[in-house]
């Protein structure tokens, strides 16, 4: 199957500047044709930059939280393009917070761009598809791509709004992939390390560079990637990881639970376990490239 994406047309959120731009440029590299969203005013540049090596960008400005804007954005690739491909939702922002001083309006704001901001736009392609598999009779040939976060997996102290979306984006992601394959659209989510505005004073240095990731975005919204459908990805530098699943640790069964012996079979196995050693997924944390990568 072929990487080549001449004659798609792709919409990336958030391109302005960060990851969504590295992605949106390497995309149009690539062939495809795309719709870049930012916030007013903040895309300029990156279509300046897609347009100056002969590719083709959009603007489709707004705030990914509001319909209005995922409407904008699928008439400027369907209406003004011709059509719709690929769907990268990288659109987001950051409210860090202590959980016990987090207010209303910043788990509202975070989970409103992040988690809306990508079931608005998926929502709105996904109709678009099916609506084009069952015209022709055949599934289509289209790919999205979600931006998850290994705070999903770790529950950052900080960041429960965060943490909070991601976990949402991967279920999303899951569903699409589930509810949609068989109107040919794949869905997959990505985990990236990158150095970004959002991530200021996380992540520095030439390992966490946008540009390490964008290739594997490109790469699942290609034809080549057609069998790859419901993954979570974690990337940067050099390095990609296939999550898998989570697995039982342990498994208790009564007919009769009372608290006895609940505390007798559920408690007496944690009796012995680590108390840190919960749902977090701490070792996906420790990931490291390796020494030629660094």
């Amino acid at each position: 199957m072929s990487i080549d994406l001449d004659g798609k047309v792709a919409i990336v959120t958030g391109s302005g500047a960060g990851l969504g731009r590295a992605e949106a440029v390497a995309l149009a590299r690539a062939g495809a044709r795309v719709v870049l969203n930012d916030l007013p005013g903040a895309a300029e540049e990156a279509a300046a930059e897609i347009r100056g090596f002969g590719g083709e960008a959009v603007i489709a400005a707004g705030d990914v939280s509001e319909r209005a804007t995922a409407d904008a954005m699928m008439a400027a690739a369907v209406d003004g393009l011709g059509g719709l491909d690929i769907v990268v939702n990288n659109a987001g922002i950051t409210r860090d917070k202590m959980l016990f001083n987090m207010s209303d309006e910043e788990f509202d704001l975070v989970v409103r761009v992040h988690l809306r901001g990508h079931f608005l736009l998926t929502r709105n392609a996904s109709a678009h598809w099916r609506s084009v598999a069952k015209s022709t009779g055949a599934p289509v040939d289209a790919a999205v791509v979600n931006t998850s976060s290994e705070a999903f997996l770790s529950g950052p102290p900080g960041q429960a709004n965060y943490g909070a979306a991601k976990a949402g984006i991967t279920a999303l992601t899951m569903s699409t992939a589930r509810s949609m394959g068989r109107s040919g659209v794949r869905a997959n989510a990505i985990c990236p390390r990158a150095a970004t505005a959002m991530t200021e004073g996380v992540l520095s240095g030439d390992s966490y560079g946008p540009e390490h990731v964008a290739p594997l975005v490109t790469y699942l919204a290609s034809p080549a990637a057609a069998a790859i459908t419901g993954q979570v990805f974690v990337v940067y530098g050099g390095m990609i990881a296939v999550l898998a699943p989570p697995t039982v640790a342990e498994r208790f069964d009564n007919a009769a639970w009372d608290l006895d012996s609940l505390d007798k079979q559920v408690g007496g196995w944690f009796a012995d376990r680590d108390p840190a050693a919960g749902f977090s997924a701490d070792s996906i944390m420790q990931l490291k490239l390796n020494d030629k990568e660094q």
